[in-house]
């Protein structure tokens, strides 16, 4: 229904600020376009791309392509899908935003604003990108909404951080109760993530005091980039 992923869209106030986290992560900048007319860069760990907007705005959007999207709007609504900002103008780059139940938001855009990373794109040293990960008291809703729009729900009953898995075949939404967490996450695993976080340290990049409870902070942490976004790194399959 949305399309295709795209990016995990974050707002900055300070995109070389962020540019330097991401990129001590072991994130590689992508060749962007000139879509925006705001200062607009995407990094990328060879599986997730977030993109850095310096412009106010909600944080974080889940991006989408959605080819041919004023077409596709009568098509949304009819499902179900009201959006509460369009741009669908005859010279604009049409764009459309949205959110779920639980106020994560959803942008549709009509088509790619950067090149693809290549096969081969190194990883990062955060591990495997696993899901974005959002609080929610109404799973229920939340549930009933993505897989409305296509998604999957896995249940999740050994993962000690999420209650429910939505997964499409480009994204994995993940659900957890707010007392674990009450803002949204990235969430990377690996089974050797002690280690990981030993490399991070030495590159002088540690975790916050805000770990989820019942997490060992000997094989997990919580990053903070500069803008504001969640890291959560977990020892855990890939």
């Amino acid at each position: 229904m949305f399309g295709r992923f795209l990016e995990v869209s974050l707002a900055t106030r300070d995109i070389a600020a962020s540019v330097s986290f991401y990129e001590r992560l072991g994130f590689t900048q992508l060749t962007t376009g000139d879509t925006w007319p705001h200062p607009y860069g995407v990094l990328s760990d060879g599986r997730l791309c977030i993109g850095l907007h310096q412009r106010p705005g909600p944080a974080p959007l889940l991006s989408f392509v959605r080819p041919e999207l004023a077409q596709h709007l009568h098509e949304l609504r009819a499902a179900g899908f009201e959006p509460h900002y369009t741009r669908l103008g005859e010279e604009d780059f049409h764009e459309l935003q949205l959110h779920d139940p639980a106020g994560l938001g959803i942008a549709l855009l009509e088509a790619r604003t950067f090149s693809p990373p290549r096969r081969d794109h190194a990883p990062s040293l955060c591990g495997w990108f696993n899901a974005c990960s959002t609080p929610t008291l109404d799973t229920d809703s939340v549930r009933a909404f993505w897989e409305h729009a296509g998604f999957i729900a896995l249940e999740t009953p050994d993962d000690p951080f999420a209650q429910l898995a939505l997964t499409s075949d480009t994204l994995t939404l993940s659900l957890h109760p707010p007392r674990a967490l009450e803002a949204s996450v990235l969430l990377f695993t690996d089974p050797q993530m002690p280690e990981r976080l030993e490399r991070l340290a030495a590159l002088g990049v540690h975790g916050t005091e805000d770990l989820p409870p019942g997490l060992d902070r000997r094989a997990n942490a919580l990053l903070e980039a500069p803008e504001g976004t969640l890291l959560l790194l977990m020892e855990g399959e890939a």
